[in-house]
């Protein structure tokens, strides 16, 4: 009860003395100070009073990230090494869905609903649809696709081969043919390049609308959100392993493949022009095979290119060859870093002449083929050291055909 009376008392006795302080002499001096205080002291609670919210906050999500599994992995990642490949030979027999993450979103509705392969649009409408499909589709779907673009002057003598590569991996590739716009073909409704074909424009050697064939496949192939990695092919290209084993290759790779080399001969610096400085210097200059592989980011960084290919079409002209230089020349200023520097498909240049070395029937061989899929001494992929440097290869005629098709089970082995 003493206790009781006694805080009572003090209750009491406090705005007493408060009062008696106003009263006295520095009354005005100690309100003075009460008024500036009270604010202070007003904003000083709301401020503990936020901050003990936010420190519950953030304890509650330090215990609610510990309760939770761990977040899924990506749908398809990276691989560090070559591991993850069998050492060839002999080549993988397991499926390639083990290594293909499950759909996991929802359909979507792709603008190549809306554009078919074969329409009357012009390139700059092209590139403009593939550059809003790409802003569109933000989220990669799964499973990843190859967009295998074939550049060539009429039919594909070299089909039945690829139909055999193909086999038994729809839904993991797509397919676009380039051919003259004057071809007339027939394709059999049951071969996988039934319904490939793009509109196309005349294509010249080592003009401007060698680029542009380019830029046309590769602005349709983008118009699918799945294709994730583009190649470009040849009429005289062919396979030198099974689809798994090229598919993983090119999906887990974190690089583009565009050859591009800094030539000081003059089938290499002596081809530059000058007026294309300041955009494009002599230290710029490049030189390197048309047939690339390119990943996505990349291949929208082609189609949406302008000043390049703007300096290319105005300066580059006999001597200077557009397909040997536009590609490895901007993709060296621009996208330096995300290239190998390296083409993945083999040519023969061991001939001196303006093309290089075309293979005829009687040259097809066991020791050949090898020689072309594991001669070379080694590059890197993802950091690592590799014999794997190439997965295609050219200039075979169509009289290669059927010997190639005798050594189909080398290439593909029992399971493709």
């Amino acid at each position: 009860m003493q206790i009781i009376m006694g805080s009572r008392q003090t209750r009491i006795a406090f705005p007493i003395k408060c009062l008696n302080l106003f009263h006295s002499k520095n009354s005005l001096f100690h309100l003075f100070i009460f008024l500036i205080c009270l604010p202070i002291g007003f904003v000083c609670a709301l401020y503990l009073q936020n901050f003990s919210a936010a420190v519950q906050i953030s304890i509650f999500s330090v215990f609610h990230s510990i309760s939770l599994p761990p977040p899924p992995p990506p749908p398809l990642a990276h691989a560090n090494t070559l591991s993850s490949f069998p050492s060839p030979p002999p080549l993988l027999s397991e499926s390639i869905s083990s290594a293909t993450p499950p759909s996991l979103l929802p359909p979507r509705v792709s603008i190549t609903d809306k554009i078919p392969m074969m329409h009357n649009m012009s390139d700059e409408d092209l590139i403009k649809s593939a550059i809003e499909s790409s802003r569109m589709n933000t989220t990669n779907t799964s499973p990843y696709k190859v967009a295998f673009m074939f550049l060539t002057p009429g039919r594909l003598p070299l089909a039945p081969l690829w139909e055999l590569f193909f086999k038994g991996h729809e839904g993991l590739y797509s397919i676009y043919v380039h051919p003259h716009p004057s071809y007339n073909d027939t394709i059999p409704q049951d071969s996988v390049f039934y319904g490939t074909r793009i509109t196309s424009q005349p294509v010249y050697w080592g003009d401007i609308s060698m680029i542009d064939a380019e830029r046309r496949l590769l602005a349709n192939a983008l118009l699918d959100p799945s294709n994730q990695r583009f190649v470009l092919l040849s009429d005289s290209c062919i396979p030198l392993f099974n689809f798994t084993m090229t598919y993983r290759y090119l999906v887990n790779s974190n690089i583009s493949h565009v050859a591009s080399i800094d030539d000081e001969r003059k089938s290499g610096r002596g081809r530059y022009n000058p007026q294309m400085s300041p955009n494009i210097t002599i230290q710029d200059w490049r030189k390197g095979s048309q047939w690339f592989e390119v990943n996505r980011e990349l291949a929208l960084g082609i189609v949406a290119d302008q000043n390049y290919y703007g300096l290319f079409k105005e300066y580059c002209h006999r001597p200077c060859y557009n397909d040997e230089h536009y590609l490895p020349t901007m993709v060296n200023i621009l996208y330096g870093g995300l290239n190998s520097n390296r083409s993945i498909t083999h040519v023969d240049w061991s001939i001196v002449a303006p093309h290089p070395r075309k293979y005829a029937g009687s040259e097809i061989t066991k020791e050949l083929l090898n020689s072309i899929r594991f001669g070379s001494t080694g590059c890197l992929y993802n950091d690592n050291t590799t014999p794997m440097c190439v997965l295609f290869a050219r200039k075979f005629s169509p009289g290669t055909l059927n010997p190639l098709l005798t050594f189909a089970p080398l290439l593909f082995g029992t399971s493709n």
